[in-house]
């Protein structure tokens, strides 16, 4: 019979790996999603931005579709302004009403009475935007048309001057929204002029 030494066997037991991150690992991967988020932060701001804005000028023209439809339909002049106590301001960063007026006068028109029919309100702004407009009031005829002149909005956000966007209230009614036409990243109205904020 052989005799097999104890030091002729070398015998290896496999070991198991362990499972997980190393702490070198895991502060690698941390960093490299602290620079991502770096670098995509101010991109989303600038998206939130715009989406706000985009999302306001569309609410603002819905409310002045409406009041020009509703003028058509009732037969009435139909004012779009911002009620305090009954009258129309100018803080066109708060709350805005459509209603139709009882008497079709300009007297009228920018006073909200017992017999007048409130229609629609759009809510406040955010705070800190702007939301310009040199009027007190945008009133539509029963024809369709303004009984006042053309009428320019400007919606301005807070420290972002280029991201204005604009409405503008031809006399026959119609609303048209301020688009980027010569590619600067800037809205310009229908004359090309830019929409700027005070």
């Amino acid at each position: 019979m052989e005799q097999i030494s104890s030091h002729s066997i070398n015998v290896k037991l496999p070991t198991k790996k362990p499972k997980g991150f190393t702490l070198v690992e895991l502060m690698v991967t941390i960093a490299i999603a602290g620079i991502l988020t770096m670098i995509a932060l101010p991109s989303f701001n600038e998206f939130l931005v715009r989406m706000r804005v985009d999302n306001e000028i569309s609410e603002m023209q819905r409310l002045l579709l409406t009041a020009r439809n509703m003028a058509i339909n009732t037969g009435k002049n139909t004012t779009v302004c911002p009620l305090s106590s009954g009258a129309c301001t100018t803080n066109w960063q708060g709350e805005i009403s459509v209603f139709t007026n009882d008497v079709n006068t300009l007297v009228n028109s920018n006073k909200f009475s017992g017999n007048d029919e409130l229609v629609k309100i759009k809510e406040a702004i955010k705070s800190g935007d702007k939301l310009q407009y040199s009027q007190k009031s945008v009133i539509y005829t029963p024809a369709g048309r303004l009984l006042t002149t053309a009428a320019s909005f400007s919606y301005c956000p807070k420290n972002e001057a280029d991201r204005a966007r604009g409405i503008i209230v031809s006399v026959s009614g119609r609303s048209y929204t301020s688009s980027d036409t010569d590619n600067d990243d800037k809205d310009e109205d229908r004359n090309g002029n830019q929409i700027v904020c005070s």
